[in-house]
């Protein structure tokens, strides 16, 4: 884990910088119990999909990236600095094209990133369900309620789908509780989750509960 967070750190988010690739978040889960995985997600921005395809080439051709993350890049067989990567690539809701630093004050190990993924049981229900969010006014209730999104979006490349992800912020576990009350009550969620062509949307909702580490960008 150390390994992972100095390159994170030293390294690879210096070589995205580099490359106009940013703001980076890394964040970690929250602990449960004494079970909980040690994971680490990365959230990076890309403006295109042609910026995507080329990054990895071209951080791998940077010396100072090579340099500061040679302890992660060329660790042997035996000391490998993590398990597997798992990667999703996304594409933003209509409704929130450009991802957004939260505005929290609290210290940072108070602070509930929740991640969420929906998955549809088929491709015509998961397009409601973006729907839903989009032109049925989900993602405007959340800003309403002050969930301070980080993103929304459709799940283009990933190990579940049809599914969408998004990302919703509280200062703290507390505030994230009333959020989710007030969103529950709201006479506005009351009403668009009883339209009909919304029913039946969502076949598992998968929830997890991150805080951002120190050199995390949001």
């Amino acid at each position: 884990m150390a390994t992972t967070d100095g390159y994170l750190k030293d390294a690879f988010i210096p070589a995205l910088k580099k490359l106009d690739i940013g703001p980076v978040g890394v964040f970690k889960p929250r602990p449960t119990d004494s079970v909980t995985p040690k994971q680490t997600y990365v959230l990076i921005p890309f403006n295109s999909l042609v910026q995507f395809g080329l990054y990895e080439d071209a951080i791998m051709k940077d010396e100072k990236h090579l340099t500061d993350g040679k302890a992660y890049l060329t660790a042997s067989h035996d000391k490998a600095p993590y398990l597997r990567i798992e990667s999703m690539l996304m594409k933003a809701f209509t409704e929130m094209p450009q991802m957004e630093t939260p505005k929290l004050n609290g210290p940072r190990k108070d602070r509930v990133y929740e991640l969420r993924s929906y998955e549809g049981a088929t491709e015509d229900l998961y397009r409601k369900k973006v729907d839903m969010f989009n032109a049925g006014g989900e993602v405007k209730l959340f800003e309403d309620l002050g969930f301070n999104a980080v993103f929304y979006a459709e799940v283009l490349s990933g190990s579940r789908m049809p599914n969408l992800v998004y990302m919703t912020t509280h200062e703290n576990q507390e505030v994230r509780d009333a959020n989710w009350k007030n969103f529950v009550e709201s006479p506005i969620w009351e009403k668009l989750k009883v339209i009909p062509k919304y029913q039946n949307t969502v076949s598992r909702n998968d929830t997890r509960l991150l805080y951002p580490t120190e050199y995390s960008e949001y």
